[in-house]
């Protein structure tokens, strides 16, 4: 008898079943219970506030990229919004925050407003980039604490370890944390700025944001440990790995990395583990995911979960909860209007600020 024709799965190729399909390292852990690190109860209602926020305006911003008023790239934190949010509640508003693409939460922990973030990646003139820039590249160190991304993976480790030891040297506590993914971790300034943090003990909070893919290529391919966690201990700093999915726990391993660091103990490699719920950006279909495993990781929205711990613990009721969404969606549909219909920039806006001048001292943000 004749084996039977080989079945193929949406790729084209051989078919396999769900289980061979689904790498061990990309699955989720064991799903543990939230555990409250000693919140009082208004604080937990902020987080949550600030995860639908969050959530809400990265929705509308896939809405303007879909119709085509988002030019670029747009890059979603979708499924990874606790480690934003859970790691920027954990800092004094003095500390040093340098976000990265997928860190909007942060940004709005940090007092950003949705307003703001429509107009940047409308790329209007009332922009923090004044329509230079369509992403996330902007900071405010004066009134914010926030250091701007930088393109190029890894750089901004080193760039945190200098300011953070430059904090130091001036006499002043303060923290600093930024965010890596995973791929990041293989650049050489991944190793160069975590050794230097290392030797200088530098305080120093790394976020690892190890969401199973660097763009396509999955974690098998990119490192042999199982857990990034495990590259602390070989710069001899404190490393931790936790649920990304869980905000508290995201929070309560946050507060400790900060407390290590104002206790002069150095830097902190602080593992999240979540899954990119979107491709690497809109435009990117995810092909490469196999199939099932976007479906294993469906019960860890960290939306969801934290929300039946509110509810479960008393909190707040599972309707009080729901309205926080109500009440955001007129005025992030008004702040969307308003950057919508904000003028772009002026063709002379182009020179403008490309040399320190007078009037233009801080280019990367509005006098607001």
């Amino acid at each position: 008898m004749k084996n039977a024709p080989a079945s193929r799965n949406r790729r084209g190729g051989p078919g396999r079943s769900p289980a061979a399909a689904l790498p061990a390292a990309l699955l989720p852990g064991p799903l543990r219970p939230m555990q409250n690190p000693g919140l009082p109860r208004e604080r937990l209602l902020a987080m949550h506030r600030f995860l639908r926020l969050n959530r809400m305006v990265e929705e509308k911003l896939s809405a303007l990229y879909r119709q085509g008023q988002i030019l670029g790239g747009l890059y979603s934190s979708l499924g990874q919004e606790a480690i934003s949010v859970g790691t920027a509640c954990a800092l004094e508003p003095d500390d040093l925050l340098a976000p990265m693409i997928r860190n909007i939460g942060s940004l709005l922990v940090r007092g950003v407003t949705p307003r703001d973030l429509f107009l940047q990646f409308l790329a209007r003139h009332d922009a923090p980039t004044h329509g230079k820039d369509g992403t996330l590249h902007f900071g405010n160190v004066p009134r914010r604490a926030l250091i701007g991304p930088i393109s190029h993976l890894g750089t901004l480790i080193p760039v945190m370890a200098g300011a953070a030891l430059a904090a130091r040297m001036r006499g002043q506590d303060r923290v600093a944390l930024t965010y890596i993914g995973d791929g990041g971790t293989s650049t050489g300034d991944f190793h160069e700025g975590l050794n230097l943090a290392a030797v200088l003990k530098i305080p120093l909070v790394l976020v690892v944001e190890n969401n199973g893919y660097a763009y396509s290529t999955p974690t098998e391919r990119q490192f042999r440990v199982l857990s990034l966690a495990e590259r602390g201990p070989a710069y001899g700093c404190a490393s931790e790995s936790v649920d990304g999915t869980d905000v508290l726990a995201v929070h309560a391993a946050t507060r400790r990395a900060v407390a290590r660091g104002r206790r002069g103990e150095g830097p902190t490699l602080l593992e999240c583990r979540a899954f990119r719920m979107r491709g690497h950006a809109e435009h990117d279909d995810m092909r490469y995911v196999p199939a099932g495993l976007l479906e294993a990781w469906k019960d860890r929205d960290p939306i969801g979960r934290f929300e039946a711990f509110l509810a479960e613990e008393g909190h707040a009721t599972r309707a009080a909860l729901a309205a926080v969404a109500d009440e955001l969606a007129a005025p992030l549909e008004e702040a969307a209007r308003e950057a919508q219909d904000s003028p772009p920039p002026p063709p002379e806006e182009t020179l403008r600020g490309v040399y320190r001048e007078a009037g233009y001292e801080e280019p990367w943000w509005p006098a607001r």
